[in-house]
């Protein structure tokens, strides 16, 4: 017992739990293992991944998960060249995850909020989404694979990626969920680090929206899993491509939110004025020529009043 509280923070895991701290070693014993964060054999009690990669002190006191401490870079500009600053989160996941999101947050340049409330500074990207995604890093990583989960940090974008290939497809992220990781999922939510299962990226996207920022980016590289975030840009500096991607996942963050989208919820989405719809329109034509969206009642006459869910309703 006490090579586990050498090890690991057990306080911290009764505190996030909100639950009384036993007062006797057995019933840590028995609580941690009911959690599997400690297995007993004939050789005695041992830490098991799970319970080191959430409380372990140092992630270094562990052979196999010293290399998925998560690693945040900020660069000075749009590309790698130049370094300004680098920071490694040593500890389990559960003891560094706020100091981690508190420490990202406060690498981010101000922005002018766009909306229908009153313009204030904000950060360039909402909190929650940030928090949300990165809980999604952590929990759905390959832990089987080399490499460590990362957060870089560009002068007009930010990407978050985890180690390993995703178990669905990317254009599925919005509405599907299945994890690699369920108990290490489970005891991050009951813990209040994100939200319910499949949920996160919902409120993530909902909340990018609210800020009028460019679609979210999914990419998979050979061996490794990519969320991008894009700073705040007017609708003419985006592309074709972002275009068809906002208009899809706001037909998804509707389909999944009980409502679907029309044209002017579509508008409203990427501050379009109303007497520029035809815009939208031209963007809806794209998305259902590119099979993204569909017409929720292909029976509708009435034009003014089409509705749209994503290809897969």
């Amino acid at each position: 017992m006490q090579e586990i509280i050498s090890l690991l923070s057990v306080e911290t895991y009764f505190d996030l739990m909100k639950l009384p701290m036993p007062t006797t070693q057995q019933a840590i014993i028995e609580k941690f293992k009911t959690e599997q964060l400690v297995a007993e054999d004939e050789t005695g009690l041992a830490i098991t991944e799970l319970g080191a990669i959430l409380f372990a002190k140092n992630l270094a006191d562990f052979d196999n998960l010293k290399r998925k401490a998560v690693r945040v870079i900020v660069y000075k500009g749009k590309n790698k060249i130049e370094t300004e600053r680098e920071q490694m989160f040593l500890k389990g996941y559960a003891l560094s995850f706020e100091n981690m999101i508190d420490w990202i947050t406060g690498q981010l340049p101000a922005n002018e909020e766009i909306g229908k409330v009153l313009r204030k500074e904000v950060t360039m990207y909402p909190e929650i989404t940030i928090r949300e995604i990165i809980a999604n890093m952590i929990i759905h990583q390959d832990f089987t694979k080399l490499g460590f989960p990362m957060v870089e940090i560009y002068s007009d974008r930010m990407d978050i990626s985890n180690p390993g290939l995703p178990l669905i497809n990317t254009d599925r992220f919005i509405d599907e969920y299945v994890s690699r990781n369920e108990s290490l999922a489970d005891i991050m939510r009951r813990m209040g680090f994100c939200e319910e299962k499949g949920s996160g990226m919902d409120k993530a996207l909902i909340n990018s929206e609210l800020y009028k920022l460019p679609p979210m980016r999914f990419s998979v590289s050979e061996n490794r899993t990519t969320v991008s975030l894009f700073s705040y840009r007017p609708l003419s500096e985006i592309n074709k491509q972002e275009r068809l991607a906002a208009c899809y996942q706001h037909a998804c963050i509707k389909y999944v939110s009980g409502e679907l989208m029309t044209n002017q919820s579509l508008r409203e989405r990427l501050g379009v004025e109303q007497k520029n719809y035809p815009m939208v329109s031209r963007i809806i034509k794209d998305g259902i020529d590119n099979n993204l969206i569909k017409e929720a009642d292909p029976e509708n006459k009435n034009r003014r009043y089409v509705k749209y869910i994503p290809y897969w309703a």
